[in-house]
Parts: C-alpha cells; structure tokens; sequence
C-alpha cells in the first residue's frame, strides 16, 4: 500500500491558503517572525489584505525570500503586539508616539488610532509642545495667559508633591583630565569649572533656588525655557541631592571625549569632555 505524498498534502493545502503558518517579515530592515493568523487578526486592516490574498507572487520579498514592508521597523513591534492581545503597552516616556499613530493609520487599525489619540491631546493640552522647546512666539493673550498661571505657581508649588508640576531638566559640565603616558598612571582631574541648567525657568528655580545663578539669562519668565543657567556651586552630587529631594530621577545621561593637545615635555595628554544627565519628574 502506498503511503500519501506529504508533498502532494501540501500542495493541496495551498490551494485553500497559500500561506504558511509560520511567516516571516522584514519590516524597513527588522525581521519579525509571526504566525498567519496574527497577521489576519484584524478584518479590513492593511496586513489582513496583505495575507488573505491568493496570489502571493504581488507581495514584495527581499533577498531570503522575506515578506518586505517597507515601514518603520522599530515602530512595527507595537502594531504586530497589538494584533496579537489587542492590549497598547508602551514603555515608560514614549517619545515617538505621534509617529506610532501615524503608522497604525497605515496598517489601517482604527482601533489602535483611537487608543493613541486620546494622550496626545492630554499632552498637548500642556501647553508643553516637544516640538517647541522655547514658546517665544506667542500671542499676547497667550503670554498674559502664562503670566497669570505663573503668578499662581509658588501657591501649587508650596502645597507638597502634589502642587509640583511634571517636566525635565538637564544638568551639564565640562571637565578635563591629564593622562599619562603610561597608561597604568592614574588620570589626574581637575575640578568641575561651572555645572549648567537647561529647563523651565519655574522648575530650576523651584530645585535649585539661591544657588542658581541668573546672571547670563536675567528677567527669564517662569514658563519659558533656558539652557544659560548655572549653579553656584561645583560639586554633581550637591546638585544631584537637589533633585532627588524634589522629587526627580534621572532618566539619561552621555557624555563626549576629545584630546585638546600633548604636552610637550612629558608627553602627557589633556582630555575634555561635556558630560549630561536628564532628570525627570511625573
């Protein structure tokens, strides 16, 4: 008795889905891999036309025979999440969620648009545009406007934790350092020559208050922004301190290193370096 052709089985599956269970992606150059009933979770969407077609010769293959979709490759893990629970779970501090609704658009998911929409007109009900890191331009009824809200902010600020507003602050400084030689010699570092402020005006002064020096940017309204403020003093771990006890945490921080020259004599080298960390309060 002859058995069956597993080949033959195969090909008469195909004729009802031409696909395989199991489908690969490269999605602008990520590689997603996913079963097929994920990919047609969603009636009507963009990938549920994709892959509930017959002819799977229209769809775009890159060079291993890939499925290519030529979208944003870091955002698509939301989209396929999505159409697997039917759940948006973001990380902390979401910086590119204007750009993750417009790709749910494409993918054609009114429902995943619906659940962005709603916190981008919470954020942009702030008044605090990520586009527009220093309000200059506005209107004299938005500046009265301001005005009024900063003259009732000492009153929210003096009420405890829950008065404090949200927003970030940036803590900068240049150092430098001697190395030697030898590269078992310890560097020697010089002090901290000026540690900067870039933020909200009404948030610096609330952390750091008479140890700010306003003296590069005078007369700075409380609602607008600065990146010339510098503290008093030079020691990081006082300026970290001031921020804790306010109730911030730092959320990022680099840093760049260059050789200025060698000295002549000794051959040692001076390094710079500009170093910032990004503190963050909900």
């Amino acid at each position: 008795m002859a058995l069956a052709d597993p080949a033959g089985c195969a090909k008469g599956g195909e004729d009802s889905n031409p696909f395989p269970d199991i489908i690969e992606l490269n999605v602008g150059g990520q590689v997603y891999i996913t079963r097929h009933p994920t990919l047609v979770s969603v009636p009507g969407s963009l990938l549920w036309e994709m892959f509930t077609q017959k002819n799977v010769r229209s769809l775009a293959r890159d060079s291993k025979g890939r499925f290519f979709v030529d979208r944003d490759g870091f955002l698509f893990r939301y989209i396929l999440d999505f159409m697997r629970d039917r759940q948006l779970v973001l990380p902390e501090h979401f910086p590119e969620r204007g750009r993750l609704q417009r790709e749910a658009e494409y993918f054609m998911l009114p429902e995943l648009v619906k659940l962005l929409a709603p916190k981008l007109s919470e954020q942009n009900s702030l008044g605090d545009d990520p586009c527009q890191s220093d309000p200059e331009e506005l209107s004299p009824g938005a500046e009265a406007g301001r005005s009024l809200a900063s003259a009732a902010l000492p009153s929210a600020v003096s009420g405890g934790a829950e008065g404090r507003r949200a927003g970030f602050i940036t803590i900068g400084y240049r150092g430098s350092y001697t190395l030697g030689r030898d590269s078992q010699t310890d560097a020697k570092f010089r002090r901290v020559a000026r540690i900067m402020v870039c933020g909200k005006t009404s948030l610096a002064k609330e952390v750091f208050g008479d140890t700010l020096n306003e003296s590069r940017d005078p007369d700075r309204p409380p609602e607008r922004y600065t990146s010339r403020y510098y503290l008093k003093f030079t020691f990081l771990e006082q300026a970290f301190d001031k921020l804790a006890d306010a109730g911030f945490h730092m959320v990022a921080c680099n840093s760049t290193g260059t050789c200025a020259f060698a000295h002549e004599q000794t051959d040692d080298r001076i390094w710079t370096s500009y170093t910032e960390y990004v503190f963050y309060r909900e």
